[in-house]
């Protein structure tokens, strides 16, 4: 069979692309994303919270929505309709955190949930959380000791 006959084949047989489409629904998911955790900011802000506050509020909020909507089952309906739209940062950390460990269940808390939690999101998360956290700790000493 010669190229020009084999990609033939291939163009008449290979699926249409959606791309266009495709886009468009990433676009509507990561934009409806976004656009809840502005609304959730401007409610805890009209709810009395400072700015810094309102950010951490809305951050804690997207998680614990994701993390939830992995747990029903739902975000992963979400993802194979709306894509890349639903790698918006914070709610794809969710999902990418608490998917394995719920796969994992069945194995046991630690060996299961515990080890394979960061699977996907990977060890620098893990590390990354671990230096937070150590900063944190450090900052909090300091600030006690008026050092800083």
């Amino acid at each position: 069979m010669k190229r020009k006959d084999y990609n033939q084949l291939v163009q008449t047989a290979a699926p249409k692309s959606k791309m266009l489409l495709n886009f468009c629904k990433a676009f509507l998911v990561g934009g409806l994303i976004c656009t809840l955790g502005q609304a959730l900011f401007e409610l805890y802000q009209r709810g009395g919270a400072d700015e810094e506050s309102a950010k951490i509020i809305t951050s804690v909020t997207l998680i614990a929505i994701s993390a939830v909507l992995t747990a029903l089952s739902l975000y992963d309906k979400l993802a194979k309709f709306g894509g890349g739209g639903t790698l918006v940062p914070i709610t794809g950390f969710a999902n990418a955190v608490v998917a394995p460990a719920l796969d994992n269940k069945p194995e046991g808390k630690i060996l299961g949930t515990g080890v394979q939690m960061f699977s996907i999101a990977g060890p620098v998360i893990v590390y990354g959380v671990l230096a937070t956290n150590i900063y944190g700790l450090i900052y909090y000493i300091l600030k006690l000791c008026k050092v800083m």
